[in-house]
């Protein structure tokens, strides 16, 4: 909080009097308050740059996990600058951050510890960032052999558990687009994973799991906690994919 502008607005209206002073602190504070609002958004700019740089350098770290980084592997960090719609100069210098990534002296820890320092009051935003790199593992090699290691890792310096991960994984390959020929019966479990609840959650637990989700996963909210415009549309798909799986175990259930 600033106080500068009420310490000397009240110091030099202490030469009229007490009215003075109530007048100088209130000027004070308009002053503190227009500092205030200059320096905010450069703060935050800077920590979603942050937020942003890691994303990628972290990608392609995982993706060199196992020593080789396979052409699946670039193809799934592709369709990830895809699906968050990222501009032509972001897509390249989201490139040259995977890049770096991948480098021997790349410090996973290092740049997750300073990632969790700038967001460790809005846990949600560390979440969609292990969920993006999530969705890049599941697609370049299934997280399969060092990758899941790797990523066990980069959820435990987040703060986020073992069951915590497996949950969120769940999530995620639940989300996926239904195939055309899925039984219900499969369609059904993928819905569970996505609001991860289990099929004998009662009904008043579902709606209650729905609305902690798309609490979660409002873009609108993360936007104004800190995450960069560039991860909104990764937002958007969890909040569209929560909504169906919701929708789609409500008709099932006959709720009204």
């Amino acid at each position: 909080m600033q106080w500068t502008g009420k310490l000397i607005g009240g110091a030099l209206g202490a030469f009229l009097g007490p009215v003075g002073i109530a007048v100088g602190a209130i000027l004070g504070h308009q002053y503190d308050l227009k500092v205030a609002a200059k320096a905010a958004p450069a703060g935050r700019l800077e920590v979603r740059q942050q937020f942003f740089h890691a994303t990628f350098r972290v990608m392609g770290h995982v993706a060199k996990a196992d020593g080789r980084v396979t052409e699946r592997e670039i193809q799934a960090a592709r369709s990830v600058m895809a699906s968050l719609r990222l501009t032509e100069p972001q897509v390249r210098e989201a490139i040259s951050l995977f890049t770096l990534g991948k480098r021997a002296d790349f410090r996973l820890d290092a740049e997750l510890t300073d990632l969790r320092q700038s967001y460790g009051a809005h846990p949600e935003l560390l979440r969609v960032f292990l969920e993006i790199q999530l969705r890049a593992a599941l697609a370049g090699n299934d997280m399969s052999g060092p990758v899941r290691q790797r990523m066990t890792r980069i959820a435990a310096l987040l703060g986020f558990s073992a069951p915590m991960l497996a949950s969120l994984e769940a999530a995620l390959r639940g989300g996926r687009p239904a195939d055309s020929q899925a039984t219900t019966e499969s369609r059904l479990a993928a819905a569970y994973r996505v609001l991860e609840i289990e099929p004998a959650t009662s009904d008043a637990e579902l709606v209650k799991a729905y609305r902690r989700q798309m609490s979660r996963h409002h873009p609108d909210k993360l936007k104004a906690n800190g995450l960069p415009d560039s991860m909104l549309e990764h937002a958007k798909e969890r909040t569209q994919q929560i909504r169906e799986a919701y929708e789609f175990l409500r008709e099932r259930r006959g709720l009204g």
